[in-house]
């Protein structure tokens, strides 16, 4: 009856295995938020473009997104530029506009998508009272108050839109820092818009 019997050569190919798995998935990691980092400079380029007048700005040559606004967050060191749309596809380069909400700006409720771990991460922190900035394409910035923040579920759960009043609401996966991704709980932070003109 024979048993296996490891050698020192398959021993040292497994440890290369693992080893060289273990990179890749890092590297993969990495290259997630390198991506995000990249794409918000070349964001940048193209909301200066945006703010001088120039419409539907690609921030790169093949991109079917534009940027539409800008948010900052004063105390968390925050500057994202927001593109059009929130799909997959744009998510991975910054946070969305949903285009059957209000436009940023406007009046009414402007709804923001991200990613939990990348662009959105700093939601986890948000506590009520502090203050998001959101600039439009005109240029014009508006200060919005945190008031609300809960957890909903995707499938039940509901956002309201206020049609009367500007305000704000970020959207993202939940919960924070899990390995695995997607599930139906969003966090939900709302702001109400500081200045009602």
């Amino acid at each position: 009856m024979s048993r296996f019997q490891p050698t020192s050569r398959s021993f040292v190919a497994l440890v290369v295995s693992l080893f060289a798995i273990g990179l890749w998935q890092v590297g993969e990691g990495m290259w997630i938020y390198a991506k995000a980092g990249l794409a918000q400079l070349l964001l940048r380029r193209a909301w200066s473009r945006t703010l001088e007048g120039e419409a539907a700005v690609k921030p790169w040559p093949w991109a079917d997104t534009w940027p539409v606004a800008r948010l900052t967050v004063p105390a968390r060191r925050i500057d994202l530029i927001v593109l059009n749309g929130a799909y997959g596809r744009s998510l991975a380069f910054g946070p969305g506009y949903l285009e059957s909400s209000a436009l940023p700006g406007s009046t009414g409720t402007t709804i923001l998508t991200g990613h939990r771990d990348t662009h959105f991460a700093f939601l986890e922190l948000i506590q009520t009272g502090e203050r998001f900035m959101l600039q439009s394409r005109g240029g014009r910035t508006r200060s919005y108050r945190v008031i609300d923040r809960r957890v909903i579920d995707s499938r039940t759960g509901r956002i309201r839109l206020n049609r009367e009043q500007p305000s704000l609401v970020l959207v993202t996966c939940y919960p924070f820092r899990v390995p695995i991704p997607g599930g139906p709980l969003r966090w939900i932070v709302t702001a109400e818009a500081e200045d009602h003109a």
